[in-house]
């Protein structure tokens, strides 16, 4: 079984994510999943590129999102929330 390290980024993510009163249930799902090391080709995991390289991503729900690194020891979440939330670069 892989260990789960959290980012300081992911713990801001999932205070918002409560906020927003998603099922945290889901999550913890979809967490203990990945320290299994099962599949869960079912959430769309898939790795990203760009700014996001090394990093992998899968779908909570259709707009509820997780990044996370998988090493040969961890799971590091790194970010969650929506594709908005992660994705879209805000403008001051």
């Amino acid at each position: 079984m892989l260990n789960l390290e959290i980012t300081n980024s992911f713990k801001k993510d999932l205070k918002t994510c409560r906020r927003r009163n998603l099922d945290i249930q889901k999550l913890d799902y979809v967490f203990q999943k990945l320290l299994q090391e099962e599949d869960v080709s079912l959430f769309k995991d898939h790795a990203l590129i760009g700014n996001w390289i090394n990093h992998r991503e899968l779908h909570i729900q259709s707009d509820w999102l997780l990044i996370y690194i998988k090493t040969s020891e961890s799971i590091i979440a790194v970010r969650t929330g929506s594709h908005a939330d992660l994705f879209e670069t805000q403008h001051h």
